[in-house]
C-alpha cells in the first residue's frame, strides 16, 4: 500500500518535506503540491512528480490525496487542519498546531468527532537520534534525578516580519514541547527575560531567555536567538543528581591546520535534523497505513499543550518577566482527548 501524500506549502519547509518523502520514505509518494505561489507549487510538483494545486482546500479534497502534510504559514494551520478532519484525512501539521488556544481546541473537538486520531504535529526533535538517546539515558537513570537543563536555539537569521511573541510561537515552541517530552512532566510555570537586544533585528527582542519549570521541579533555561548570524546552533545539557548529559557536536568534520581548530556550522536546520525529519515522516506514513500511531508522534493534544506553554511565556513577556502559571482553559476537553488516545 502506498500512501499518497499532498503537501501544502512549497517554501523551504514544504519543499524539504516533499523531497524527503519522495526520495527516502517507503510506502509513500507525493501526489500533490499546493502553494499560494502557483509558480513555486508547479516547480516543486515537477521535481517530485506530483500534481500542482493553487487552492490548498482543493488539494485536501482531491481523490489522489490520502493524507496531507501542512507546511504553510502558521496562520493557515487551523483552517487547513480542520479541512483535513472534515475530509477524514490524516494530517501532519508543522508546528505550531495553531497560534491560538481556542483554535487548538477547535481542532481537538473536530478530531474527537471523527472517532479516531487523525492529527499529528511536526515536533521533529522527538525523532532526532541525539535527543532520543538523551531521553533514553534519562529514563535509564544514568544521571539520577534531573534537576536542571540548559537549552540553546540559535538561527543565522529570521524573517523581518513578526515580533517578540512570534519568536516564541515559531521558534521557542520547539523547547515548549521538548522540555515536557524529555522529562515526562508538564511545564507548570514560566518566566521570560530580556538581555540586551541585537541591533540587527530591531522590531523584536532578540535574544530571549526563557525559564520553564516542570511539575517534577526541574528548571530549564532556554536561550532563543533567531538572528545569531554565525550559524545554526542547537545545544542541550541536562544536569542530574549524579552527572550530566548533553547533545554531541553535530559537525562531521573538524579541521586542524595553521595552528587553529575549526568546524563549519549549517546555515539552517536541514542538515542538523535531516535524520529526524526522515524518521518522523516514516513514522507518520507507517501510522497512516496501519492506523496505529507511533508513540513518539506528537498529537493534537501535545500541540495544544505546547501552545499553552508558549502563551504563558508571552504573558510573562507582557508582564515584565513575572513568573506565570501555565493555564489550560480547555482542560476537560484535553483530558478527554488524551484519555481516548491511550
Amino acid at each position: 500500500m502506498t500512501i499518497k501524500v499532498g503537501i501544502i506549502g512549497a517554501g523551504v519547509m514544504g519543499s524539504d518535506h516533499a523531497r524527503t518523502i519522495a526520495a527516502a520514505v517507503s510506502g509513500a509518494s507525493v501526489s500533490a503540491v499546493a502553494d499560494i505561489d502557483a509558480e513555486r507549487a508547479q516547480s516543486l510538483a515537477a521535481d517530485v512528480g506530483a500534481a500542482a494545486f493553487n487552492d490548498p482546500l482543493a488539494l485536501i479534497a482531491a481523490s489522489e490525496v490520502d493524507a496531507v502534510l501542512v507546511a504553510s504559514h502558521d496562520s493557515t494551520h487551523t483552517e487547513l487542519v480542520l479541512a483535513c478532519l472534515a475530509a477524514g484525512k490524516p494530517v501532519l501539521c508543522e508546528k505550531p498546531l495553531a497560534l491560538d488556544l481556542d483554535d487548538c481546541a477547535s481542532i481537538l473537538v473536530a478530531e474527537q468527532a471523527t472517532g479516531t486520531r487523525l492529527v499529528s504535529v511536526g515536533f521533529s526533535r522527538r525523532f532526532d537520534p541525539a535527543n532520543v538517546a538523551l531521553k533514553d539515558a534519562l529514563i535509564a537513570g544514568q544521571i539520577g534525578r534531573p534537576l536542571l537543563a540548559h537549552a540553546v536555539h540559535r538561527n543565522v537569521s529570521n524573517s523581518p516580519d513578526g515580533d517578540s511573541a512570534s519568536t516564541v510561537l515559531n521558534s521557542a515552541i520547539h523547547e515548549c514541547d521538548q522540555t515536557p517530552w524529555l522529562f515526562d512532566h508538564p511545564v507548570t510555570e514560566v518566566s521570560w527575560h530580556a538581555p540586551a537586544s541585537t541591533s540587527l533585528l530591531p522590531q523584536r527582542q532578540d535574544p530571549q531567555l526563557i525559564l520553564l519549570r516542570t511539575a517534577d521541579g526541574a528548571l530549564t533555561t532556554v536561550e532563543v536567538f533567531v538572528n545569531a548570524v554565525y550559524g545554526y546552533d542547537v545545544r542541550l545539557e541536562v544536569v542530574g543528581e549524579t552527572g550530566t548529559l548533553s547533545l554531541g557536536e553535530p559537525a562531521l568534520v573538524i579541521r586542524n591546520s595553521d595552528l587553529a581548530r575549526s568546524a563549519d556550522y549549517p546555515a539552517d536546520w536541514r542538515p542538523r535534523y535531516a535524520a529526524a525529519y526522515r524518521a518522523e515522516a516514516q513514522a507518520w506514513v507507517d501510522s497512516v497505513a496501519s492506523g496505529k500511531y507511533h508513540p513518539a508522534l506528537a498529537s493534537a493534544a501535545d500541540g495544544y499543550r505546547a501552545t499553552a506553554v508558549a502563551h504563558a511565556v508571552i504573558a510573562s513577556m507582557d508582564s515584565d518577566g513575572a513568573v506565570t502559571t501555565v493555564k489550560y482553559p480547555h482542560a476537560d476537553l484535553l483530558a478527554a482527548v488524551e484519555g481516548a488516545h491511550r
